[in-house]
């Protein structure tokens, strides 16, 4: 599943002009007459004026820069449409430079759509101060197909202000599961309709959600070769027994379930829940559509201390790229994105000044020097308490970064209904439940 945005809401995928309906969308390298042009996509829609100015004001500083590159930017929203992705892939209709989530790569490698900018990447500046996990994503049997952009984790969003009115600290989260449930009993128990955990369970939200929770304990969904289900465990039990007892035994997650994204969130930011796994986009959604309170949100790493899922996106370059265009398009990922502090998603005080939120824990896409750059512009322009955020940077250190299965929306979908009927069947048998998941898991990884 995708998060549900970073620091502003980001669009999507260009559709190529009908001129171009019979050829690629790359628009030809023109470096004959001392130019080259390309293409790329993700340009925000006229709908998003603030980030439309954004972009296309970066764009126009790279040009100005680069006197001999042009760039053609294409919009639409989303960024990537899932309906027309494929079809455009297969018929070579790609930008030059075009964008993917981390869960495409090995799909998009494996149709041969994409360059192989390995003997390139030397010459972006930024590349070796990328972490090295989120690298690895654009990474295919040690050949470089894209660059990372972005990248979330999730973790456990939690009401401070229910956090003390139960008698907790909240500046010590839970970091275990059992703490999870311990503390959720303790919200609940404030009555009023309060709950103390919420989880989804259906659109595929539910499946999505049992896959963190899975990773959290040191499990998986699939096995090592890609090939056959790993849920039926020890710690896919566990992952359902606890939703279980939090949901019939402790009373702790409500009566109302079947929930999915938008449930939830209108609970935290009525004040009516104390915890559930988010990323950090949540917040801000929270506060300007949900009626939250940036100083009650807090965030804490994902409880279990085993890995946390993460999900991205990044760039990769049309298979019939030029290598003046690849050498381009490097660049301008370098302007837009990967410098610290600066371009469309690191210009801190830029955002700030149009009242986007800024001092959110992620995206965090840099190491070392350059990540402490980062953090230092952005704490200097935070207009969110910095502070709440605090247990989630310190403990996402410590935690392997595993991103979704293969066929993640198929999975999704299977482990939906698991998950739905532990939350609203008292005798939901688990066991039975894994087994019945692991042969569909199977067929689905078998036609795959």
């Amino acid at each position: 599943m995708r998060s549900t945005g970073f620091r502003r809401t980001f669009p999507a995928i260009g559709v190529c002009s009908l001129a171009l309906a019979l050829t690629s969308c790359g628009s030809g390298d023109d470096s004959a007459n001392g130019r080259t042009r390309i293409t790329v996509n993700c340009e925000p829609p006229k709908s998003a004026r603030t980030d439309r100015q954004f972009f296309e004001e970066d764009v126009a500083s790279f040009e100005k820069q680069h006197p001999d590159i042009d760039v053609v930017a294409h919009d639409a929203f989303p960024c990537q449409d899932p309906k027309t992705f494929d079809a455009k892939l297969a018929g070579g209709q790609m930008e030059d430079v075009f964008y993917t989530y981390f869960t495409d790569v090995r799909h998009v490698v494996d149709t041969g759509q994409a360059a192989d900018i390995t003997p390139y990447v030397r010459e972006l500046r930024s590349y070796g101060t990328l972490q090295k996990q989120l690298r690895d994503i654009y990474t295919v049997d040690g050949k470089v197909y894209g660059i990372p952009r972005t990248g979330y984790s999730m973790g456990l969003v939690y009401n401070r202000r229910l956090f003390e009115r139960a008698g907790l600290d909240p500046d010590k989260p839970p970091t275990t599961w059992e703490e999870v449930r311990a503390d959720a009993r303790r919200i609940a128990a404030l009555g009023d309709g309060t709950v103390g955990y919420a989880d989804y369970s259906a659109q595929n939200q539910g499946g999505w959600h049992f896959t963190a929770e899975l990773y959290a304990q040191g499990g998986d969904v699939v096995g090592p070769d890609g090939k056959k289900a790993a849920v039926d465990t020890p710690e896919g039990r566990a992952v359902l027994r606890n939703l279980h007892d939090m949901r019939w035994t402790d009373r702790s997650m409500g009566s109302r379930q079947l929930l999915v994204i938008n449930d939830v969130q209108q609970m935290m930011g009525a004040g009516k829940l104390g915890m559930y796994l988010a990323a950090p986009d949540n917040i801000p959604i929270l506060v300007k559509e949900k009626g939250g309170n940036y100083e009650d949100l807090a965030l804490a790493p994902m409880p279990g201390g085993r890995a946390t899922l993460v999900g991205g996106d990044g760039y990769m370059f049309h298979r019939r790229a030029t290598p003046a265009q690849i050498r381009a398009g490097l660049k301008w990922l370098d302007h837009m994105f990967l410098t610290p502090g600066k371009g469309f998603l690191g210009d801190y005080a830029r955002a700030k000044k149009h009242d986007a939120p800024v001092g959110l824990p992620e995206p965090r896409l840099f190491t070392g020097a350059a990540d402490a750059r980062d953090q230092q512009v952005k704490k200097a322009n935070a207009n969110v308490p910095v502070g709440n955020y605090q247990a989630f940077l310190d403990g996402n250190q410590q935690l392997e970064m595993k991103i979704e299965p293969p066929d993640a929306q198929q999975l999704y979908s299977v482990l939906d209904g698991v998950v739905s009927a532990v939350l609203t069947k008292e005798d939901a048998d688990i066991d039975r439940l894994l087994k019945d998941a692991s042969r569909k898991i199977d067929g689905i990884l078998a036609r795959s």
